[in-house]
């Protein structure tokens, strides 16, 4: 055994041993320092998502649309956490759709998302995974521009014109069915509960479809300006004064007369049809002697308003003796009943002559206004291109008289680019005056595009 322990073998393996011992004891420690200085040599794995990431789509933009493609998708990425939290944060890397082959066919299609700048020790899952796109012709079109009004919010006995637009047109752009899809392009005029004025503001164009459909195009301009006359119809009648009550003893009325003798009422044409007169009620039970009142109107009630709310009443009278008012009347010699008709028709047609004739009005709405004069190069857009005239005549000639006899016109030969307000030309037949509501109008003349 002593030669054993003192042999040299025995002293190797020792010593290796010893070596092994040492190495082993190393390492380790050195493992226990790096793991508690965070430097473990193994990575730990994570997953993150990141959600909402917007999505690009290449193509040719001038000649084709593409729809179908989602605005965002959610992006779930894989590896070293440190790698993701920056990946989050920075969100530098892409998502897209690739359709930039020229030799793309038109129609449905499925296609994959694809994702760029993402650092290559991360692996991305795309949330959808493919999307269903359609590939269409890009197609821009004019249209013409008609604008609308809820006409249920118009203030009672109210109405509106035709509502004029500007621009008249647009062009819409989009996919080429949807081009072809449309049937109304409509620009909504938002008014409030009540209108009793006329009414200019913007509206946003919309592209309907013949089921009142919104489409998905483009829009140039996306609104307009439109311009909504709100007017009331009218018509001139007139006051006839009306005695209430009973005259004190002694006074007898001679005359009344009233100013102004007529008023003009405002309400719906169906309402205005029905009266001819307002009525003034005059209580004389107390007049004394020569007088002047001034007294309210009673607005009939299916009317609007009126032009005005009172009215002046001169009273003409006379003092008589109480017992002559009191006397029984004179029977006269009772003449033959023929003879009497024939005296009672002289004096009516003489009293029918010696009157004048009784001036009534016509209220017409809605006639059309002319430009005359139109340079070659110039465009000319009135304000309204209707209004209401009103027609002050006898009866019999009022009833005779139609819309085709009332012309109404407006120079605008001499006028530069702008706006103007011009006189109105007004043409109406012979024997009636006429009055309305503004003897001008708003016109702006533009420049004609020159054709390319």
């Amino acid at each position: 055994m002593d030669k054993f322990t003192n042999s040299a073998w025995f002293m190797r393996i020792v010593a290796f041993a010893l070596a092994a011992l040492l190495f082993i004891s190393i390492n380790f420690e050195m493992e226990s320092d790096k793991k508690s200085l965070g430097l473990s040599t193994a990575p730990e794995i994570s997953t993150e998502t990141i959600e909402n990431v917007p999505v690009e789509v290449y193509y040719d933009r001038e000649n084709l649309v593409v729809s179908g493609v989602p605005e965002t998708v959610d992006v779930t990425l894989k590896g070293a956490k440190s790698l993701l939290i920056n990946a989050k944060n920075q969100r530098d890397f892409k998502v897209y759709v690739d359709l930039s082959d020229p030799a793309i066919s038109m129609g449905d299609r499925t296609v994959t998302f694809k994702i760029s700048d993402l650092n290559e020790k991360l692996v991305a899952t795309i949330d959808p995974e493919y999307a269903e796109v359609n590939v269409q012709e890009r197609v821009t079109k004019e249209f013409s521009v008609e604008a609308e009004y809820n006409s249920s919010l118009l203030d009672e006995g109210y109405t509106a014109g035709q509502p004029t637009v500007s621009p008249k047109t647009v062009k819409i752009t989009g996919a080429k069915d949807a081009i072809e899809q449309i049937s109304y392009v409509k620009a909504n005029l938002e008014i409030s509960k009540g209108l009793n004025e006329t009414v200019n503001g913007k509206a946003t164009v919309k592209a309907l479809d013949r089921d009142l459909n919104k489409l998905d195009v483009t829009i140039e301009p996306s609104t307009v300006s439109v311009s909504l006359k709100v007017s009331i119809p009218s018509k001139t009648v007139s006051i006839a004064p009306k005695q209430t009550g009973k005259a004190k003893d002694g006074i007898r009325i001679t005359s009344m007369s009233v100013d102004p003798k007529e008023v003009t009422l405002f309400g719906s044409e169906t309402d205005l049809e029905k009266i001819d007169v307002v009525n003034l009620p005059v209580n004389i039970s107390k007049i004394d002697g020569d007088t002047e009142l001034e007294l309210d109107l009673d607005k009939p009630e299916s009317v609007q308003k009126m032009s005005l709310g009172k009215a002046k009443v001169r009273i003409r009278t006379e003092k008589v003796d109480v017992d002559e008012e009191n006397a029984e009347p004179v029977v006269e010699e009772k003449k033959p009943e023929t003879e009497q008709k024939q005296e009672e028709q002289v004096v009516k047609e003489e009293e029918k002559e010696d009157e004048p004739a009784a001036i009534e009005s016509k209220t017409f709405n809605n006639i059309q206004i002319v430009p005359v004069g139109i340079q070659d190069d110039q465009n000319a857009e009135l304000e309204s291109d209707v209004t209401s005239i009103t027609l002050l005549g006898e009866a019999d000639d009022l009833k005779k008289i139609t819309k085709d006899d009332i012309n109404l016109t407006v120079d605008v030969s001499n006028l530069d680019e702008g706006t103007h307000d011009v006189d109105l030309a007004v043409t109406v037949p012979e024997g009636v005056e006429w009055e309305l509501d503004s003897k001008t109008i708003s016109v702006t003349i533009t420049q004609k595009d020159e054709e390319t």
